[in-house]
Parts: C-alpha cells; sequence; structure tokens
C-alpha cells in the first residue's frame, strides 16, 4: 500500500490505495518569484492591443470583470498590477464587477479576504445580480435566439477588462476569457439558455473542448457582440499561485493561455479504471455540492461502464441552500425520473445543468462521498453513497470489486483531467 496526499478544503488528506494504483497529477510549471512584477510586464506588452495608457482616456468609465469566491484566482495580485497602469483616471471612474453567474454573492468577509482592504478602500467592488433585471441591459440575441442580457455597469462602461483563470471546465471546455462576461455577467435568462438540457447534452460540451464547442462558441458570440477591451488570463498551480500570465485581446489571450493549460492539466491514459477515486480540487472549488459535481465529472470521463467514484469534497456551504440545485435532487428518488423531467422539459430551472450532468452519472456508476459538513442524509438525498472513514471504504470498494481492479487516484481532483485519445 502507498499513501497518497489529496486536496481536501483548506488542508490535505491522506489515503492508503494499492502500489499498483495509477496517481495522476497536474504538470504545475514553477510559480512566478514575483507574480505581481510578471502580471505588469504582461500588460506593458500585450498581444494584439494597445497599451492601457494610451487607449484608456482620462474621463473613461472602466469595469472590470473579475472571479467570485468559489473560483481560486488570485484576483489581488492581478488587480494590483493593473490599477498601477490605471492610475491616470480617478479611482471612482473604476468599478470591479464580481462575475457571480447564478452564484450567491461573495460576502464581505470573502470579498475582503480575496482582495484585501487597499482595493476595497479605494475602490468600487459590486457583486453581480443576474435575477435583478433592473442592473441588465438587453444587447440583443445571438444568431440562434439566445437573448443577450448583461450587467448594466458592465454595458454603461467606455472600457471593459476580464481577468480570468484559465482551466477546464467540464461542459464549457475551458473557463476564463469569454466566461467572465457569459455566464459571469449575465441576465438569469442568457445564462439558462446557454444551460439548457440540449446545449449540456451535446457530446462536445465537454472537458477540454473548445473547438466545435457549441456552448463556447455561444459565449464568444456574446462577447463578439457586446465587446471586450482588453483581458488578462493567468494559470496557476495547486495553491494559487500564478504560474503564467497573458495580456490583450481577449480571443487571443484565451487561446495562448488554453494552450498552456492544456499542457497542464490534460492527461492522456491508456485505459479505463474500475475505481476513481478523486477530490474537488480543496477551497475554495469544493465550497459546495454543487460545485463538487465538477470533481466527480472529471473522474467519469475515464471510469468504466457500471465503475465506482470515490469523492472527497468539504462542503462547508452545504448543497449549498440558496439555489434549486436541492430541490431538483429531492424531486423523485429516482435519478432517471429526475434526469427525464430536465431534458423532457422546455422552461429551464436554475442549477438544471449540474443535476443533469450528475444523474446521468449515477445513472452508469456507482458514487461515494466524503464531506466532513454534509450529513449521511444529504449525501443519500444527492443520490450518492455516504463514507465515514476513507481508509475503510476504499478496502470495501476494492474486495467489492473483485481481484486486482484498475484504479486512478486524481489528488487534484478536476485540475487534472484524463483521458483516453
Amino acid at each position: 500500500m502507498k499513501t497518497v496526499d489529496i486536496a481536501y478544503g483548506e488542508s490535505r488528506l491522506q489515503i492508503k490505495v494499492p502500489d499498483y494504483s495509477n496517481v495522476i497529477l497536474p504538470n504545475y510549471p514553477p510559480p512566478y518569484a514575483d507574480p505581481e512584477n510578471e502580471v505588469r510586464h504582461s500588460i506593458l506588452n500585450p498581444v494584439n492591443s494597445g497599451n492601457l495608457k494610451d487607449i484608456i482616456g482620462q474621463n473613461d468609465k472602466v469595469a472590470i470583470s473579475i472571479c467570485d469566491v468559489t473560483r481560486p484566482m488570485p484576483s489581488a495580485v492581478v488587480l494590483s498590477a493593473l490599477l498601477r497602469e490605471l492610475n491616470h483616471i480617478e479611482n471612482s471612474n473604476v468599478t470591479i464587477i464580481i462575475a457571480t453567474g447564478t452564484h450567491r454573492a461573495t460576502t464581505s468577509s470573502e470579498i475582503k479576504k480575496m482582495l484585501g482592504p487597499k482595493i476595497l478602500d479605494n475602490y468600487s467592488v459590486v457583486n453581480h445580480d443576474c435575477f435583478d433585471k433592473g442592473k441588465l441591459t438587453y444587447c440583443g440575441n445571438t444568431n440562434n435566439g439566445i437573448p443577450i442580457w448583461l450587467n448594466k455597469i458592465w454595458m454603461n462602461s467606455n472600457f471593459r477588462i476580464t481577468i480570468g483563470c484559465v482551466e477546464p471546465h467540464f461542459f464549457a471546455g475551458f473557463s476564463g476569457g469569454p466566461k467572465m462576461v457569459a455566464p459571469g455577467l449575465a441576465g438569469k435568462e442568457t445564462i439558462y439558455a446557454l444551460h439548457n438540457a440540449e446545449m449540456i447534452g451535446d457530446e462536445n460540451s465537454s472537458w477540454g473542448l473548445i473547438e466545435s464547442n457549441i456552448i463556447q462558441e455561444a459565449i464568444r458570440e456574446i462577447v463578439l457582440k457586446t465587446g471586450v477591451d482588453f483581458s488578462i488570463d493567468v494559470t496557476t498551480d495547486f495553491d494559487n499561485k500564478i504560474t503564467s500570465v497573458c495580456s490583450g485581446n481577449l480571443f487571443d489571450v484565451h487561446k495562448i493561455q488554453v494552450e498552456k493549460a492544456k499542457s497542464i492539466s490534460m492527461q492522456e491514459v491508456s485505459n479505463k479504471f474500475d475505481l476513481v477515486i478523486t477530490t474537488n480540487s480543496g477551497y475554495p472549488l469544493d465550497l459546495n455540492l454543487y460545485q463538487t459535481i465538477k470533481g466527480i465529472s472529471a473522474a467519469f470521463k475515464i471510469l468504466k461502464h457500471g465503475g465506482v467514484i470515490l469523492c472527497a469534497s468539504e462542503c462547508r456551504d452545504g448543497f449549498p441552500d440558496h439555489g434549486k440545485y436541492k430541490d431538483l435532487l429531492t424531486s423523485s428518488n429516482s435519478a432517471k425520473e429526475i434526469l427525464e423531467s430536465i431534458v423532457n422539459n422546455d422552461m429551464v430551472t436554475q442549477d438544471q445543468w449540474q443535476v443533469q450532468i450528475q444523474t446521468q452519472i449515477l445513472l452508469k456508476s456507482k458514487v461515494y462521498l466524503y464531506s466532513d459538513y454534509l450529513s449521511e442524509q444529504d449525501v443519500k438525498t444527492a443520490g450518492f453513497n455516504p463514507v465515514r472513514d476513507i481508509d475503510d471504504t476504499i478496502q470495501q470498494i476494492i474486495h467489492d470489486l473483485g481481484e486486482t481492479p484498475k484504479i486512478c487516484v486524481l489528488p487534484e481532483g478536476p485540475q487534472t483531467i484524463a483521458y483516453i485519445k
């Protein structure tokens, strides 16, 4: 047996697995020794863009889209470098918008932890609210009829900047770049249309796919129709430290950073596995069960039909209580019935996209979940099998699977996307 450290909350868990188990980790490059200086150098040497001091007027209103608390993004570092290059305009002309999508608002204490007092004391920081139409602007439709509702502050600004972290995403292919506008700053009607059952169910709406991904294509069309003036995308390591940065034209920057993220996270394997042990990459990604479906989905990608997934995710925010995720999960005791109700309903319900993916997995595999915050009943309500002792459960699963099952461990969860070519 060998011991493997896996991500969990703000610490690590140690688990024991057979010596022959495959352990797959991201290929993280070394983090920057001076990340703020590297970000500033990137801003001063943009890709396919002018210098910020030359292209932003002194009286321009500037909006900056940043990640919310569910993303492991060193926003304070990037913003500190960026705001130094915006010192030719008044602080009051800059608004930092937290791109929440349909997530809950980031709390004051979370914002303080994310950004630090220096930024908070000098700049306006607001949560996007996708449910308040009074704070949204209608910007027309995409070619396939998706209504485009975006944050009013964002659309009323003269200059728009996105700051994102590029990593694999389970149905948009990769995060960062365009996603900082939609769904990040979009209204609920736009988000629901981007996440309907047909879009989520498309075979190319998956990890690591950009080309032919219909969700990514729709998001990019929204950005093209509404405009982003400058973009900064980073990649990070397991400590959320910056390993690369690129600035300038949004699409050029995103393309460059996607290739870097692929080299870090996308790992080819030769076969599928009977048991995949995964995480949701620790805090803040494992903040709740809703987010945890990403780690489970990453494991499912390399799981044999009828195989077993064991996921360790802290879930300190519970299901969570906000949104419709829990309501959808408790609408029936049958994963099949829940999935059918989503697929056959023309109306889109908030969070159904996560439940759609979850139930598809549950119909083809058995999933165990370890969490210090969710009760055993909560785990069962979600359709999973509760775990008290991880090592005991691993040994029981191995025994039940039979002689020498194929085992894979993803210690960093969806920060590693294993695939069969």
